[in-house]
């Protein structure tokens, strides 16, 4: 433990930093409690690369590598407590359709079936029967794709689902209280999307929904406690960040515009707390300006509060849920674009 930064709700404290500088990676609460990272870029090259936190001690292990150097891939904990990494950049194949998983007693030693199609700039959803809904992405860094696929983990095949009404990349999906999925924004080959659209695990079919008020990707989607989707920040131009937010209605399914942030910004990250509010930190604002900005909104009042700020600017990092319900915050890209080891812990 390195410095503590206070105020009278808030603690940032600064933990053990991981053995590897790394960003576009992934992060997943075990079911001990430990969290796993995986992959990413230190900047110079693709990294295979895999440590472990324990929150108690605060100390990072390296443990055995990936099968393959990747970022900008998914990690999905499944029910069984195994832990799914699939597509993204790979080191030698560039878009990738791999996946394979990490068991907590054995590590990664696991090469599951490929998907059919690569991807990267997708998002993965665990259903509630335990499968994993991989959609959209780009499996060409150019155009966004509408198509969707089905992981199941009990037979390590995928399957072919129906496609999205609209190719998207840098969108988010959120699990609604009954199961079916929100998949909201991104950019289309079209350019930003305010679109909205619902899948529905039962009968595989997908069904637009009510718009967003503003066109965004890069953003951040978090589901609240009372089961609605709140949405934060991002771009629509890929030079402006925005500050707007907004809340989907689980049950209506309309949007409803909510108190806008006090710093615009996207590539943040964003987790709902134990207590229920919602914390936003880091992100980029401008072009090149990294932020070490953080605020919290609480869903009762509709406000947002600026809290201390972290011990580092950065952008490009990962967030993590702990057990205990504070937030685990590791690397990112931060100043001069310099890959960051650092890591610290909201409380």
């Amino acid at each position: 433990m390195v410095a503590t930064f206070e105020c009278s709700f808030l603690v940032w404290k600064l933990t053990g930093s991981m053995n590897t500088a790394r960003f576009y990676h992934t992060t997943s609460t075990l079911g001990n409690g430990d969290v796993l990272v995986a992959g990413g870029t230190s900047g110079a090259g693709v990294l295979s690369s895999v440590e472990v936190y324990d929150p108690s001690t605060g100390l990072w292990t390296t443990i055995e590598p990936m099968s393959t150097g990747r970022f900008y891939h998914t990690a999905s904990i499944l029910t069984n407590g195994n832990v799914l990494v699939v597509g993204g950049w790979e080191r030698d194949r560039g878009i990738s359709n791999t996946a394979e998983v990490y068991n907590p007693s054995t590590g990664f030693g696991i090469t599951t079936e490929p998907m059919n199609t690569a991807r990267v700039h997708h998002t993965a959803s665990i259903l509630t029967n335990g499968n994993v809904l991989v959609a959209g992405g780009t499996a060409d860094d150019l155009i966004a794709l509408s198509s969707a696929e089905v992981y199941n983990p009990s037979t390590g095949l995928w399957t072919t689902t129906n496609a999205m009404s609209t190719g998207r990349k840098y969108h988010t999906a959120t699990i609604l209280p009954n199961g079916n999925v929100l998949v909201a924004g991104g950019l289309s080959k079209l350019g930003p999307l305010n679109t909205a659209e619902v899948y529905n695990p039962s009968t595989e079919l997908w069904t637009i929904t009510d718009y967003m008020s503003h066109e965004r990707y890069d953003h951040g989607a978090s589901i609240l406690t009372n089961g609605n989707v709140f949405v934060v920040g991002g771009t629509a131009d890929g030079r402006n960040q925005l500050s707007s937010a907004e809340v989907y209605n689980s049950f209506t399914g309309l949007w409803i515009l909510a108190q806008a942030m006090n710093t615009a910004r996207t590539r943040h990250t964003q987790v709902t707390l134990g207590n229920g509010n919602v914390l936003v930190a880091g992100g980029l604002f401008g072009t090149s300006s990294a932020l070490n900005s953080s605020e919290v909104y609480n869903p009762f009042t509709g406000l947002w509060t600026t809290t201390n700020a972290m011990s580092t600017l950065r952008f490009y990092h990962t967030a993590s849920i702990l057990t205990n319900g504070n937030a685990l915050v590791a690397g990112g890209w931060g100043i001069a674009r310099f890959a960051l080891s650092s890591a610290e812990v909201y409380e």
